[in-house]
């Protein structure tokens, strides 16, 4: 599935979005048509990477995460080939920890930018990528200066996500009190409870536990700023719908 931004090939640089979300491939292109870019939004690597000898790349921005191919695989296949490899490739990903920061590495990506994200931060981020990459290429008409119209639609869903906290390679320390020894003439079931309860293994196990709760906390927290995030873009696509 693809949908190019404008007929215009001549002057205007090629911006190539893919993202398995319509919406946000909608958004995304009238942010970039705004500030006189081409755009060319696919859903999926298959559809973007057919049209690289028809409409050459100069900026590609994909998701990581995607049906079929993902955004690695995708940057590393750029960053490989003989007539793509200087091409800047931005990776966006709904978490940013040192997983996910090392594998943007690995498969030599110029950016990495955390969803959800301002489009004007989007835009300048590529304008950026485009200055260091090609300068002498970058047409007299594109607007450098000018704010996007689009930018607070983000703001919102951007100050509700909570920031990524990367799991400890170690267990977090808790304070936990231990049991108490057993008193003399403590039955034998009660005894072995109370020396289990204090061993170093269930002390472990314990804070673990208490760490996985964190985590599905902050996750619920995520997945409830992912709906507000969706809910809204969809509302601002309707309004630019009907503005233009």
């Amino acid at each position: 599935m693809t949908d190019t931004g404008g007929p215009d090939l001549g002057s205007k640089l090629n911006v190539y979005f893919i993202d398995d979300s319509a919406t946000m491939r909608e958004v995304v292109k009238i942010a970039f048509r705004r500030e006189n870019f081409n755009v060319v939004t696919c859903a999926d690597m298959a559809s973007a990477v057919a049209q690289f000898d028809g409409i050459m790349p100069h900026a590609v921005i994909s998701d990581v995460i995607m049906p079929d191919k993902d955004g690695y695989q995708l940057c590393h296949f750029i960053k490989q080939h003989a007539q793509f490899s200087a091409v800047p490739v931005l990776l966006m990903s709904g978490v940013v920890n040192k997983e996910v920061a090392e594998r943007a590495h690995d498969v030599k990506a110029d950016e990495l930018i955390r969803k959800p994200f301002h489009p004007q931060e989007l835009v300048a981020r590529v304008k950026k990528l485009l200055d260091r990459s090609e300068p002498e290429q970058t047409p007299a008409n594109i607007n450098l200066g000018q704010p996007n119209p689009l930018t607070q639609l983000f703001e919102r869903a951007a100050n509700l996500s909570p920031q990524v906290i990367p799991a400890p390679k170690t267990a977090p320390a808790f304070n936990l009190t231990p049991l108490q020894a057993p008193q003399a003439g403590t039955p034998p079931t009660i005894a072995k409870q109370a020396s289990m309860g204090s061993s170093p293994e269930v002390v472990k196990l314990r804070a673990e536990i208490r760490r996985l709760e964190v985590l599905i906390k902050k996750l619920q927290t995520d997945l409830a700023s992912e709906r507000e995030y969706s809910t809204a873009l969809e509302s601002q696509l309707r309004s630019l719908s009907t503005a233009e």
